[in-house]
């Protein structure tokens, strides 16, 4: 089965794509200073700030994993499991939901479109002829 993308609706995807990158790139190098926000967040949140490079170390490695396209599926899984916990720490100490709690994943639905749009393999595993074969 093969599925034909237009060049139109991968730029979109690249587009969505790239702005999730550049907002995880951000997020995970500002975890490389000291500066006020960070380290504030992570006393909030329950977190030694001494972990935060660690955690922005984590942030790169699957962004990167994302980013090229032989591995980029990978990569959105591993992002989506990052996000994931964002939420869950979010959840824990009861950020408002909109503002903090979801908006991870407002990122994950960008990684997910944007790869959805951009990248045949995606499409042809989540197509409907793929679930009816499961059927």
């Amino acid at each position: 089965m093969s599925v034909l993308i237009s060049p139109r609706r991968r730029w979109v995807g690249r587009i969505i794509s790239g702005l999730a990158v550049l907002f995880l790139t951000f997020d995970s190098f500002i975890k490389f200073t000291t500066v006020a926000p960070v380290t504030d967040s992570f006393v909030r949140l329950g977190f030694p700030v001494s972990i935060a490079p660690v955690i922005g170390t984590i942030e790169l490695i699957c962004l990167a994993t994302y980013v090229f396209s032989g591995t980029s599926i990978l990569g959105a899984i591993l992002l989506t499991g990052y996000l994931g916990g964002a939420i869950v720490t979010h959840l824990r100490v009861g950020d408002p939901l909109f503002s903090h709690t979801v908006f991870p994943m407002y990122v994950a639905a960008l990684i997910w479109g944007g790869l959805y749009l951009r990248d045949a393999r995606l499409r042809i595993l989540v197509s409907r002829r793929a679930f009816a074969a499961l059927a």
